[in-house]
């Protein structure tokens, strides 16, 4: 296996970037150029690793909503996730029959990773203004929080993570809180996002990946294994700091894309 050693550098990136407020799309590009471009078919795959492991993460919250007859409790929850996935839903169907989605060029994510910067900025210096956070997601919440991420889909680089959570934050939302909605939000958001690239880049397996299963599963297991420790300590991390320094990490990464369009780098 000739790939061995790019296909979990991959993994590893994409595990670390994933749900982190960082921007996947950005770092992945970058690795790209130097390891070469995957398919979209490994893409969907690490993806579905990093998705793996937040199921993990929270199974027994996913496991309590196949039991809602009996708790009852946890039924608003469910049904505010539900509608948050469907406003997601159509709203990113809407942006794609419009064509609204930006390339994943170097230019479009350097402005899409800045401007997650200053979301993430501007959520933390307005939400230090308050003397308390709620810990109940509120419908409007909700609502919001599920239009936000189409945001990610329009820009990528943007991160869909710094949308939803800062989204719900800004709402009042403590961040544990507003972490765990947006993640398991993600959870149905990434699987039909998956689904329906693979559709678009299989056409129903009528054109086969011509990535090697292992290659597949190399790159799933690696992505699961580093998103799980990252998420793991993303949540421990959030119960006592704000998200400001994601945002000097971003500007550096922008200025970094910079740098290398100035030494004449482009993408296709």
């Amino acid at each position: 296996m000739h790939d061995l050693w790019p296909t979990i550098l991959l993994g590893i990136i994409e595990g670390l970037s994933e749900f982190l407020p960082i921007s996947s799309t950005g770092h992945l590009l970058v690795a790209e150029h130097w390891l070469g471009e995957r398919s979209e078919t490994f893409n969907i795959f690490i993806q579905l690793g990093a998705v793996l492991a937040v199921c993990l993460i929270y199974k027994e919250r996913l496991s309590s909503f196949l039991f809602l007859w009996k708790d009852r409790e946890k039924l608003p929850y469910f049904l505010k996730l539900s509608v948050a996935f469907i406003i997601t839903s159509i709203l990113g169907l809407w942006v794609k029959k419009m064509g609204w989605e930006l390339p994943k060029d170097l230019g479009p994510v350097i402005i899409a990773i800045f401007g997650g910067a200053f979301w993430i900025y501007f959520t933390e210096k307005v939400s230090s203004q308050r003397q308390s956070f709620v810990e109940e997601i509120s419908w409007p919440t909700a609502i919001a929080v599920g239009a936000s991420q189409v945001v990610a889909g329009v820009l990528p680089g943007f991160s869909r993570s710094a949308a939803t959570i800062l989204m719900a934050v800004l709402l009042g939302v403590s961040r544990p809180a507003a972490t765990e909605f947006a993640f398991l939000l993600g959870i149905p958001t990434m699987f039909a996002a998956s689904l329906f690239a693979w559709i678009e880049e299989t056409h129903f397996l009528k054109n086969p990946s011509l990535d090697s299963p292992l290659t597949l599963a190399t790159g799933f297991c690696v992505s699961a294994v580093v998103a799980f420790i990252s998420v793991k300590w993303l949540l421990s991390y959030i119960q006592t700091h704000t998200f400001i320094p994601f945002v000097w990490y971003r500007v550096g990464l922008g200025f970094f894309l910079i740098a290398l369009v100035a030494l004449g780098w482009k993408t296709q």
